[in-house]
């Protein structure tokens, strides 16, 4: 990963956490970056905003009960005001969660107390038009009680980020009501991991036969709901909200509203290589870039889904 915008110093983090974990103080800084982004597998580019210069922005991951020191910097060279939201944590929104002008920097410290998968946000006004820029990522809070009978260990993770696409220069008035949006994004951008439906995407997401593939699934958009769904599959198991309290069996189709995250286990068939996609079921975000492929066979890339890199990207 291009690290030339990025600072973010995560120490003391297990992704294979053990049974029995400590509590641990975990460092994070994210720049504020506005800047412009390539949008859609073709090149097209378009102004966003951004935590530390992708879409979406760095993941965190900890472990219940870690303690998060976290600063926010917004660089000197942006020109709007920004603010930090970790859904993640129980804190005072008009304290650790105030916004701050280009050329600050904002601290502030919570215990990552339950277990889950949650979004981040920027919650600067209006909060509508920064979140639809881009201005999102994801927190990962594994359970301190580690992996069990309910909560296996998985095979390969990934996260996917639903997001919105709004036309250049749409107002935040529009955006709020969602007049303006011509697509959705995949991990920031249209298609991005669909070369069915688009010729020019260059990723699919890869595991081998009978793989136990977990998604860390987070619906970004603003208004939308996303109706999930395996196409040719069955989510084993769903989550909600990640909690390994919260689990379902045998889920067809999974509601996520806006702001909330799931986690999800799929296993294909071991004995022959099968495809997936995995799509918002809401045809309109459906065909308007919310799907991604998911290929089953035996030479699938082994970097993909493994060893922390859960979010796929073109650099990767």
């Amino acid at each position: 990963m291009n690290l030339k915008n990025l600072t973010i110093a995560l120490t003391g983090i297990a992704f294979l956490f053990p049974a029995a974990a400590f509590a641990k103080t975990v460092n994070v800084k994210i720049p504020v970056i506005e800047k412009k982004l390539i949008i859609d597998n073709a090149g097209t580019e378009q102004e966003m905003w951004t935590f530390g210069g992708t879409i979406p922005g760095p993941l965190v991951r900890v472990t219940q009960g870690d303690i998060v020191n976290f600063t926010l910097d917004n660089l000197k060279t942006n020109k709007q005001s920004h603010s930090m939201d970790f859904h993640a944590a129980v804190v005072d929104v008009l304290d650790e969660f105030g916004t701050i002008n280009p050329g600050q920097t904002k601290d502030f410290q919570f215990s990552a107390d339950y277990p889950g998968v949650f979004i981040y946000h920027c919650g600067a006004e209006a909060m509508s038009e920064h979140i639809a820029r881009g201005m999102y990522g994801v927190i990962i809070v594994d359970p301190k009680e580690g992996y069990s009978e309910a909560y296996p260990k998985p095979d390969r993770e990934y996260v996917i980020v639903q997001g919105d696409l709004f036309k250049e220069g749409t107002s935040p008035q529009d955006i709020t009501k969602n007049i303006g949006k011509y697509g959705n994004l995949i991990n920031g951008k249209v298609f991005h991991y669909d070369p069915v439906h688009d010729q020019n995407a260059s990723l699919a997401l890869e595991a081998k036969p009978g793989e136990r593939v977990r998604f860390y699934f987070v619906n970004a958009q603003i208004n939308d709901s996303v109706a999930f769904h395996p196409i040719a599959g069955i989510w084993d198991r769903v989550w909600d909200n990640g909690n390994p309290k919260n689990i379902s069996h045998g889920m067809q189709t999974y509601s996520v509203a806006p702001a909330h995250a799931v986690t999800l286990d799929l296993i294909s068939p071991k004995d022959r290589p099968t495809n997936n996609a995995l799509v918002d079921h809401q045809m309109k975000n459906a065909l308007s870039g919310a799907i991604t492929i998911l290929l089953n066979h035996e030479d699938a890339n082994p970097a993909f889904g493994t060893n922390g890199n859960l979010i796929i990207r073109e650099e990767d």
